[in-house]
Formats: structure tokens, C-alpha cells, sequence
């Protein structure tokens, strides 16, 4: 099931990337619910992300623990 939450994230991720703030909301979301390897996962899915748009590189800061 976790890594049912994990893919699930990653879709929620791509449909608010054109806001960085309601992206933030969802990657504090993700950080709290996921497991660490995941966060590792994630922390380099929103790096391609943020190749693309850099307005979401200050959601970073919630991936950092």
C-alpha cells in the first residue's frame, strides 16, 4: 500500500506543479506520510520537476530532515 500512496503523490505533484505554493502543501503532505526510501524517490522526481518550472525548487526544504 505505501507505494500506492507514493504513486499517488507523484500524480498529485504533476497536477499542482503550476502553483508553487499549493505545491509546497503537497510535498509537506508527502514528507509526513511516506517512508524514507520513498522521500529519497520523490526527492528526485521533484528535481525533474523543478528542471522545468525553478519556481518549485523552495519546496525542497521540506524533503530536508
Amino acid at each position: 500500500m505505501a507505494r500506492a500512496m507514493y504513486e499517488y503523490t507523484k500524480t498529485v505533484l504533476n497536477k499542482v506543479s503550476f502553483d508553487a505554493t499549493l505545491f509546497c502543501k503537497e510535498v509537506q503532505k508527502a514528507a509526513k506520510r511516506l517512508l524514507p526510501h520513498e522521500l529519497e524517490e520523490l526527492r528526485i522526481f521533484i528535481n525533474s520537476l523543478i528542471y522545468e518550472q525553478p519556481e518549485l525548487n523552495q519546496c525542497l526544504i521540506y524533503l530536508k530532515a
